[in-house]
């Protein structure tokens, strides 16, 4: 098969290659799927790069764990997928050394599910890692039907995700963002109401949630810890939550007596290990939203396989109208 990896971490431009290696053989309980499309995160090119400064964990890697495709063959003991199915899949390179920027990839029957025949491919590549951090996110805490679920980042990839499932879950869901074309993606993601927080002091914000939601914040989606929790923890409800998937400063400090006043619920999530059960039922309810009419992602480039160290090179840039995806079949 045809494959980009590394042995190296360093710049795409230096330590990714282009070859063919062996086609992957799935054992028991694993599937094999022929790789349409390959989904490229941030966290995907922080490995690359060694941003984490863990080095790496394996010798060769073929990066990204998110994708999409046919399954074209299972190992012993799996019945739940069977071969010819549209798929989409999680967690292929979450401690595991080969990801989807392949021909073909191998990964635990339980990291596959089905595709809606209404998806398309670069819909099921983009779901992985952002749509499951986005739904553990809302759903941490508990059902949140009924409660106001403020998000904020509401156009990031978490971000948009999070908006959609919590109001598919029948929250009132206010999300924050920093520019106009970010209004407009939070809105069409579900959002009832959208706080532009650009220019605003953090008192100012304060206020502004409190005219949408008098009676305070039942669950925040966290995107930026450090810089939000004084605010979230103002407008929060007594034995609110708050759950965050990342932060802006690596050893945040917390008002911690405003918080232990309210009984507050802090959560600190990181997609790798989130329980199996969460990851399973995420990813069935985003593909039961898919099927049901959410238009999920904006896919703003697709690049065959040749075209990797570009693709990388954009993901690390930002600043895209859209998610990069990597075609495999062309």
């Amino acid at each position: 098969m045809r494959a980009a990896w590394y042995e190296s971490q360093g710049d795409a431009r230096d330590v990714l290659v282009v070859g063919e290696m062996k086609d992957p053989v799935p054992g028991p309980g694993e599937v094999r799927i022929q790789v349409h499309r390959s989904g490229i995160n941030p966290g995907d090119v922080k490995k690359r790069s060694d941003a984490f400064g863990i080095g790496m964990p394996f010798p060769k890697v073929i990066p990204h764990s998110d994708g999409s495709g046919f399954v074209d063959a299972v190992g012993e003991g799996v019945s739940r997928i069977a071969v010819g199915e549209r798929v989409w899949c999680f967690g292929a390179q979450s401690y595991r050394p080969f990801g989807t920027a392949a021909q073909f990839v191998v990964v635990p029957a339980q990291l596959v599910t089905q595709l809606p025949p209404n998806a398309s491919w670069e819909q099921g590549a983009c779901l992985g890692i952002p749509g499951i951090t986005a739904h553990r996110a809302v759903h941490v805490g508990g059902d949140v039907e009924g409660q106001t679920v403020l998000v904020q980042g509401g156009a990031g990839a978490v971000g948009m995700a999070a908006v959609a499932i919590a109001k598919h879950a029948g929250a009132r869901v206010i999300a924050t963002v920093r520019s106009e074309v970010d209004s407009e993606i939070a809105s069409a993601a579900g959002a009832d109401e959208v706080l532009r927080t650009d220019g605003l002091t953090a008192e100012e914000i304060v206020e502004r949630v409190l005219a949408l939601a008098p009676n305070g914040v039942d669950h925040f989606v966290e995107v930026a810890f450090q810089a939000n929790v004084s605010v979230d923890e103002r407008v929060l409800k007594l034995g609110g939550s708050i759950a965050s998937y990342a932060t802006n400063q690596p050893n945040p400090e917390i008002p911690f007596w405003n918080l232990a006043f309210k009984n507050a619920r802090l959560y600190f999530l990181g997609s790798d290990d989130f329980p199996a059960d969460a990851k399973r039922q995420a990813a069935d309810d985003l593909s039961e939203m898919l099927a049901t009419g959410w238009g999920g992602y904006p896919v703003g480039r697709v690049l065959p396989l040749d075209e990797i160290a570009d693709a990388h090179a954009l993901v690390e840039r930002g600043g895209q109208a859209g998610r990069v995806v990597l075609d495999l079949t062309a």
